[in-house]
């Protein structure tokens, strides 16, 4: 079979890999072929910069985490998965036993098993590669009107509703957002679902803001043409319930933070590196800054949603390319005047 492998900063190849383990799997376990795989801005960072931050990669690593598949091959619990069966494939994999497990914080596991992720070392292994064996808890099954494209976004879907679940009650309140990328676009359309009283979306560029109309915003605004666009919302100490800072801009967070009103929440989804945050203003207005980090049940919640209409994802899907593709696939994605998610194709008939 063959895989996205990233050996360093612009250096991405699709290379053969050994087979996964044959027949006879584990009981918990099942074999899977990998049918779509959104690249996600981490993905871009591996293959732009070798890393993000203090993370950088120091082997080879295949990448990739946002993937639907097909169900090849069961273990004997499998339950009532089955062979054939399309899901959405997890990419959280805490243990289960370390103190953050046990408190109920999973995303926080000190032994994560995250897909493509070099923060470990040796580097947790993606999932844009032909054939993959999971653990059954990692399976959740699309309704039959769910596209694979629409499944692989299941993971990045999950990310909008645990910064939600950070926030929380946002039902009837104006919220801000700041950024409207792939991630902030499916934030807006998890807020609408929420009940959210206003949604106000800002970008630098016109294409991500269309998707955000589409997405559900009431009113965006293009910081670009109008740079003083978010003066009106400064007045009386603040317009904004809710700000979620997506774009990981330190003056989106600063310019963002003079429209929350007294008592607001500030969540930052967006990972800017260090910043200078206006205590002043914080401590002022009583303002929470809160941030968000992955997620692991709201997984099962995202494929509900996808399942029951409850949340069309299909705007924010701006591209297919086949996975042979993947360096022009990643160099798609990293325009983004161009794209806003760019899907891999690996080969799985819908």
């Amino acid at each position: 079979m063959h895989a996205i492998v990233c050996h360093a900063s612009k250096d991405l190849r699709v290379e053969p890999q050994p087979q996964p383990q044959p027949q006879p799997l584990a009981p918990h376990q099942l074999r899977v072929r990998i049918a779509r795989g959104g690249i996600c801005g981490s993905d871009l960072h591996y293959y732009q910069h070798g890393g993000f931050g203090a993370v950088r990669l120091r082997e080879p690593m295949v990448l990739g985490h946002e993937v639907s598949a097909v169900i090849d091959a069961v273990g004997s619990d499998a339950g009532p998965l089955r062979v054939g069966q399309r899901i959405a494939v997890s990419p959280s994999r805490p243990c289960g036993g370390c103190r953050f497990c046990q408190q109920g914080l999973p995303n926080h596991c000190l032994h994560m098993r995250f897909y493509g992720s070099a923060m470990p070392f040796p580097h947790i292994q993606g999932a844009f590669q032909e054939s993959l064996v999971i653990d059954t808890h990692q399976a959740h099954v699309l309704a039959d009107h769910v596209s694979l494209a629409e499944g692989a976004m299941a993971e990045p879907l999950s990310v909008g509703l645990h910064a939600i679940q950070r926030a929380g009650a946002i039902f009837g309140k104006r919220v801000l957002v700041t950024g409207c990328g792939p991630i902030g676009n499916l934030l807006i359309g998890s807020l609408r679902a929420a009940g959210a009283g206003q949604i106000v979306a800002v970008d630098l560029a016109a294409g991500p803001l269309v998707c955000a109309e589409k997405m559900g915003a009431n009113r965006t605004h293009n910081l670009a043409i109008e740079p003083d666009a978010l003066q009106r919302y400064t007045a009386e100490k603040g317009y904004f319930d809710v700000m979620f800072e997506v774009s990981g801009s330190a003056q989106a967070l600063r310019n963002g933070l003079e429209c929350v009103a007294p008592r607001g929440v500030v969540v930052t989804v967006g990972l800017g590196g260090d910043v200078s945050v206006p205590l002043n203003l914080l401590v002022s207005r009583e303002i929470d800054l809160r941030g968000t980090f992955r997620f692991h049940p709201e997984f099962a919640q995202a494929v509900d949603l996808l399942n029951r209409k409850i949340i069309d994802v299909r705007p924010v899907i701006s591209h297919t390319v086949p996975f042979q593709q993947a360096v022009e696939a990643f160099e798609l994605a990293s325009d983004k005047s161009r794209a806003m998610k760019v899907v891999l194709d690996f080969g799985v008939e819908d």
